[in-house]
């Protein structure tokens, strides 16, 4: 059955993580996308190890690729910019992921493509928006973070703001606001005919995380600070070693959640002070001392007949073999040209209706071009013609 997204079509500017991982969940979702990239400056996670086995094709554009056609263009070449015109007559959904301005020279940008479409939808995903102080500037994943506030108040008092093991700008605020805001303006395409810009700057998407925390302070302008409130150390919410090592997590902040710990523990006396007690640091240490105690299995098998919102800190082996990731279809197996499998991440999300579609991993960049061309109208020789004069590079 087709996906959800199923009749969409998207014209995917973007390299690197943010815009690919949104596209790739657009296509999951059914949408028919067509990645254009540089043939003489190649995506950087092309180079990104490992290979698929026997290859020299690297896993991020095999995953991230995912269910995508794919095609290089010359940006600098006026026939490229003709052949990107023509797609517009179908292809009106376009991502990219430029630093403002750039594309402006091209023709590419939205008051230009807009003149071939009046209804094309252009979604712009940059690290600080198309307006503001900030939009020349260059920035990673940590810059957006660092700006947004949210490291200010996490991490250690001792030991300040902690790298995460995922890019959270990127991911959680670049690549999922660009989806909700592509489908968001489709909504309101159909509605009223009409396409518009949709600007995604990940450090708004980062601010906006700041969410109860933010609210909390434009009310009372009480500055937070790490290991201060609930959710942030400030409490006996929080992960603490084991015997060998490892780390178990305690999320249990409901009366009976921390009333069950407490017992599993051998420490009823700790109900009555709450998951917040007045002498946080010294009971905290005292549970740290006691989690210490058993290995990180042991204390897994004793809070598994209790319901506590207690957790093993899984690594990623075993959280990827993990019951869980079986019983909801994490992994899937896609195929590449040749039919052979490739183990995968799913498409997270579950359609009663319309499931995710897995059509073929992804693909070198050229491979497509052609395919392309000629469903435009051209033929074999203009297309010699073209690849011989740089329009690809």
């Amino acid at each position: 059955m087709p996906g959800p997204l199923s009749g969409l079509k998207v014209l995917d500017f973007t390299t690197l993580l943010p815009g690919p991982f949104a596209t790739m969940n657009l296509a999951d979702m059914g949408a028919e996308v067509l990645r254009i990239v540089s043939g003489s400056r190649p995506d950087l996670a092309t180079f990104a190890p490992p290979w698929l086995p026997g290859t020299e094709l690297s896993f991020a554009i095999a995953y991230l690729g995912r269910g995508k056609r794919c095609m290089t263009l010359n940006f600098k070449d006026p026939r490229a910019i003709r052949v990107i015109h023509q797609l517009l007559a179908e292809y009106d959904i376009v991502i990219e992921q430029f630093r403002p301005g750039v594309l402006v020279k091209f023709g590419l940008d939205y008051e230009s493509l807009k003149k071939v479409n009046s209804g094309v939808i252009y979604c712009s995903l940059t690290g600080y928006g198309q307006t503001g102080p900030y939009t020349k500037k260059a920035g990673h994943d940590i810059n957006y973070l660092a700006r947004s506030g949210l490291m200010s108040y996490s991490g250690r008092k001792t030991e300040g703001p902690s790298l995460t093991g995922m890019q959270i700008a990127d991911v959680a605020s670049g690549s999922y606001n660009s989806i909700i805001g592509i489908l968001a303006a489709v909504i309101h395409r159909m509605n009223t005919g009409n396409g518009q810009h949709v600007d995604i700057s990940m450090t708004d998407g980062v601010i906006a995380f700041n969410a109860l925390v933010a609210g909390a302070f434009l009310v009372d302008g009480a500055e937070p600070e790490r290991e201060m409130f609930f959710l942030n150390g400030g409490s006996l919410y929080d992960f603490y070693e084991t015997k060998d090592g490892k780390y178990m997590s305690f999320g249990g902040l409901e009366p009976q959640f921390f009333a069950a710990f407490c017992e599993t523990i051998g420490r009823a006396d700790l109900i009555a002070g709450g998951v917040m007690p007045p002498d946080i640091v010294r009971v905290k240490e005292e549970i740290r001392a006691i989690m210490k105690s058993k290995t990180r299995d042991e204390w897994t098998a004793l809070f598994d007949t209790t319901d506590a919102c207690v957790e093993p800190v899984l690594t990623l082996s075993e959280a990827l073999g993990d019951p869980h990731v079986k019983a909801r279809g994490l992994i899937v197996e896609v195929k590449d040209a040749a039919g052979n499998k490739v183990r995968q991440l799913a498409h997270p999300i579950k359609y009663s209706d319309s499931p995710s579609v897995y059509t073929t991993i992804g693909v070198p960049s050229c491979t497509h071009t052609r395919e392309i061309l000629r469903s435009l109208g051209y033929d074999d020789g203009e297309i010699d013609i073209m690849e011989r004069e740089g329009a690809f590079d």
